[in-house]
């Protein structure tokens, strides 16, 4: 008898978010595998195969029509879903006996917003998608964040009409909107489809993205923040990592070890700034160029010497100044940026960890895990481990 596990895949892979995830899957089943896998490659829209003449074991699966849902309800298999809707999570709803999966949207949202004001942006907005948790939940976040600092936000309303949301129709109307706001403004979409609709809206209506507008987008969906104009930036979420978890829930869940629904988190890594978003709204020139000065060298192992003869004022006046401004020191901001940049390294990448330490502008690896550890109380090698959920799976490293 073959008892290899054979798990149908209803997740969509037109969308980096998707493709990332299934990265996940396949990475558990080939460490704790092998396991079989059903497909159908395309979008949102999925169809479950016929249990008896597939013979499958388990699910991983985004619902997003009630067939669907009958179907995976129907097969009685082990059974893991992604992001379900309002509807889906009412009180009656028979999916609520499976595990989730979620995008931490909340946490996205205060990132992206995080990471604006830190621009020095004082106007800001939101662009959604109706009927999305998730990209409620990004709005929340980001507009609570905004808030909490000390700013208002706009808030774009769709059209009610699902006809009148079609692209086409939906264009002019997103575009009076975008042109009636003050300028200069940050805006977040919802993710990254989102994001190139609004930079569309931005070019019918002849607004320069960054220099009137700057734009971020959830997802890191590599194609379509590229194929953006200007290329887009975006917040990344472990999809990687939270495949991976779900591949190892599921396996428990197949083998009978796991009964009760359990919900895991596509958590935000970090912002991957593009040209969208290549401006800051600060007012003090010799601040701007501080910045920009970090945030171009943050590859380099630049000293706060470094900045100073980039700028040429005495030191007293710049740190006061960027204090005043930024809200950190020139030495904290130059950690911070290093510090997001090499953990957007230790996500997304199989570095070493010398290697990410060198290419965070860090003159040697002890140096770099000493920073990691007192900031994010544990070492970047295990910070890797836990994104990707293999924690089982630990080698001996430098750090040990």
């Amino acid at each position: 008898m073959n008892s290899q596990p054979k798990v149908a895949l209803l997740v969509e892979t037109a969308r980096g978010y998707g493709r990332q995830m299934l990265r996940g899957i396949v990475r558990y089943s080939r460490l704790h595998g092998p396991w079989g896998f059903c497909l159908t490659p395309g979008d949102f829209e999925q169809a479950v195969p016929k249990v008896r003449e597939w013979g499958g074991t388990g699910i991983i699966a985004r619902i997003e029509t009630p067939r669907v849902a009958q179907a995976i309800l129907d097969s009685g298999l082990p059974t893991i879903v992604l992001d379900l809707s309002r509807s889906q999570l009412a009180a009656e709803s028979p999916l609520l006996r499976f595990s989730e999966v979620k995008s931490g949207s909340s946490d996205a949202g205060v990132m992206a917003a995080e990471y604006l004001i830190q621009r020095g942006f004082r106007e800001f907005a939101f662009v959604g998608i109706p009927d999305r948790v998730w990209s409620k939940d990004r709005e929340e976040g980001f507009c609570k964040a905004i808030r909490n600092a000390g700013f208002d936000v706009h808030v774009y309303q769709p059209p009610k009409s699902r006809r009148e949301r079609v692209l086409e129709r939906e264009q002019p109307r997103l575009a009076k909107w975008l042109a009636s706001l003050p300028r200069p403004i940050a805006v977040m979409a919802c993710n990254d489809d989102r994001g190139r609709e609004v930079a569309e809206a931005c070019h019918f209506a002849d607004i320069k993205i960054p220099e009137e507008l700057v734009l971020i987008g959830v997802d890191n969906d590599e194609l379509l923040c590229e194929l953006a104009d200007p290329p887009l930036s975006s917040v990344a979420l472990n999809a990687t990592g939270v495949g991976f978890r779900a591949a190892e829930l599921l396996d428990r869940m197949m083998k009978g070890q796991v009964v009760e629904p359990q919900c895991l988190i596509a958590e935000p890594l970090s912002v991957v700034t593009r040209r969208s978003t290549d401006m800051i709204a600060i007012d003090d020139p010799e601040v701007v160029e501080a910045l920009r000065f970090i945030h171009d060298r943050s590859n380099e192992p630049i000293q706060v010497a470094d900045i100073l003869r980039r700028v040429d004022i005495s030191r007293r006046n710049l740190e006061l100044r960027f204090s005043r401004t930024v809200g950190r020191t020139l030495h904290a901001e130059l950690q911070r940026v290093r510090l997001e940049r090499a953990r957007t390294l230790l996500a997304e990448s199989d570095l070493s960890v010398p290697k990410i330490a060198t290419a965070s502008g860090y003159g040697t690896p002890s140096y770099f895990i000493q920073v990691f550890r007192t900031t994010y109380g544990t070492t970047p090698s295990r910070y890797r481990r836990d994104l990707r959920g293999e924690r089982d799976a630990a080698k001996p490293t430098i750090e040990s």
